[in-house]
């Protein structure tokens, strides 16, 4: 397990799935843990189950105040913001183009697409600062591939693919290390949503299809170390055999 101990992580959408896998991954790894999301109640128990070196901020991602002040108190606490994993996500509503609900969309985009932005550019300061970080964001095979009635989450993902790109020209140079995680179908809240849709090819796979949670946390923490740094500014892939095997995702 790559060790972490001393540095300090901030988790966006840490209140179940793939965020709260990650927060329990990395307090294994030693470092600092800090848990985001709206639910305040879910992550403050998230943290008081790892312990001292765990920090719960409720916080709305696609609200620019907010994110800034939440990155910022983790940076006031533990005196450094090395990664910063862009995790928060939404898919719903789900539906065609022509029934699509304006709001809904838009909603879809503000989270997906501008709590990336506002992660990084609140996390950016501080990095570049220290000299070191790096910024690690879920991305998704939908980033690459329509797939019916996730226009908007097709969208939002793309563009989020083409910002880790954008990130990592601008700020490679300055210590940052900004890399996408495709991690494929995961058996969460959202792969649920989806499968009550009955929409799309995706909607129809069985249960055991989806990968635990706890894969792509273990893809994100090997991601921090030099051997995932021929990755920078690209998107990997869990899908990928030997990714996995290089990322211990096997248990």
């Amino acid at each position: 397990m790559h060790d972490m101990t001393g540095k300090t992580v901030v988790i966006t959408g840490a209140s179940r799935g793939i965020g709260e896998a990650a927060a329990h991954i990395f307090a294994q790894a030693g470092a600092n843990v800090v848990l985001t999301a709206r639910s305040a109640g879910q992550i403050q128990a998230i943290a008081e189950s790892i312990g001292e070196r765990a920090l719960a901020v409720t916080c709305d991602v696609s609200n620019w105040s907010q994110v800034k002040a939440a990155i910022d108190l983790a940076h006031g606490r533990f005196g450094t913001v090395d990664v910063l994993i862009n995790n928060a996500g939404v898919i719903e509503p789900i539906g065609p183009l022509e029934t699509s609900d304006p709001e809904g969309w838009s909603h879809v985009i503000d989270v997906n697409l501008k709590g990336v932005y506002y992660g990084a550019r609140a996390a950016l300061p501080h990095m570049i600062e220290q000299g070191s970080g790096s910024i690690l964001t879920i991305s998704s095979g939908a980033a690459h591939h329509p797939l019916e009635g996730w226009a908007h989450y097709c969208t939002s993902k793309a563009g989020v693919n083409m910002f880790n790109r954008a990130l990592h020209l601008e700020t490679a140079g300055k210590g940052i290390r900004a890399i996408g995680l495709s991690p494929g179908t995961v058996a969460t809240q959202m792969q649920r949503e989806i499968k009550t849709s009955g929409i799309n090819a995706v909607a129809q796979l069985n249960w055991d299809d989806h990968i635990p949670a706890e894969w792509p946390a273990r893809a994100l923490l090997w991601m921090c170390s030099e051997d995932a740094d021929e990755y920078l500014g690209q998107e990997i892939s869990l899908r990928d055999v030997s990714i996995r095997k290089r990322a211990n995702v096997f248990g």
